[in-house]
């Protein structure tokens, strides 16, 4: 009787091991799906994320281009028309037509239009710079330091590395932006009394490196505000890297690398 029980309890042992491999290779392929959907899932879910970034960005950049060009055309238009009636009206004045309080008042308000156009004009050229569609990324950047460090009175060194080198328009304006950034940044909180700055051209990425002398921050202890959020989402849409490093009295240091195309008609399409 017993040895009629060990065949069944052979196939029973065999078919009792068979399942349980099957099992086991079951839940490993579960698993290992479950975690390929899971990732594909954040891959799209990132993609997405990436995309309403980039469409954010764009839109702001419209409406940077929609701004520039009323305030060119509709305000900078009335301001020089108020200008040229203020300056018949001064001419009247000097033939002794209007009583010298009424005349002096005239040259304030127009020293005053003057002043206003002249603003308007550097915020048009803020927003919308001419010279990083003419010229360049690197040219803007070196006029918008110097606008900075005469507008300031603060030493801005800068370093240009292979400034003749042109890039295709959007990454031309990302990286634009991206200074601006870190000079309203550092304007802001930083308290430095010297500002460094290095754009470097390399075969296969931009450098920028920007440095401030302030009194720094515990990284671990500062919540991201607006401005570093911008500065990191912008750099995570080009594909690139950036490294802070601060501490208290020791200043700022922000090294941001962007990769570049390797083809030639990229780098050079405006």
């Amino acid at each position: 009787m017993q040895e009629d029980l060990i065949p069944v309890l052979l196939v029973g042992t065999v078919m009792m091991t068979v399942l349980t491999v099957f099992i086991f290779l079951f839940v490993i392929f579960y698993q290992k799906r479950t975690i390929r959907y899971q990732l594909e899932l954040q891959r799209l879910q990132a993609e997405k994320q990436r995309e309403m970034l980039q469409a954010v960005l764009d839109a702001q950049e419209a409406e940077r281009h929609r701004l520039a060009e009323d305030l060119h055309d509709s305000v900078g238009q009335v301001l020089s028309a108020m200008r040229l009636n203020l300056h018949r009206l001064l001419t009247m004045a000097e033939r002794n037509e209007v009583p010298p309080p009424q005349r002096d008042l005239l040259c304030d308000t127009r020293q005053l239009a003057d002043d206003c156009i002249n603003e308007i004009r550097m915020i048009v050229r803020n927003i919308l710079p001419p010279l990083l569609s003419d010229f360049g990324l690197f040219e803007a950047v070196r006029e918008f330091a110097q606008k900075q460090e005469s507008l300031t009175g603060m030493p801005v060194r800068l370093r240009l590395e292979g400034s003749t080198q042109r890039y295709a328009a959007h990454l031309e304006v990302m990286v634009y932006r991206i200074t601006q950034e870190l000079f309203n940044n550092a304007l802001k909180h930083a308290q430095a009394t010297e500002l460094h700055l290095t754009l470097a051209a390399e075969p296969t990425r931009i450098l920028l490196t920007f440095e401030d002398n302030g009194i720094g921050f515990e990284r671990d202890k500062v919540v991201a505000g607006f401005g570093l959020k911008n500065l990191e989402s912008r750099v995570q849409l080009l594909n690139g890297s950036m490294h802070l490093d601060s501490a208290p009295q020791r200043g700022t240091r922000v090294e941001i690398i962007i990769p570049t195309p390797t083809d030639s008609s990229l780098n050079s399409s405006k």
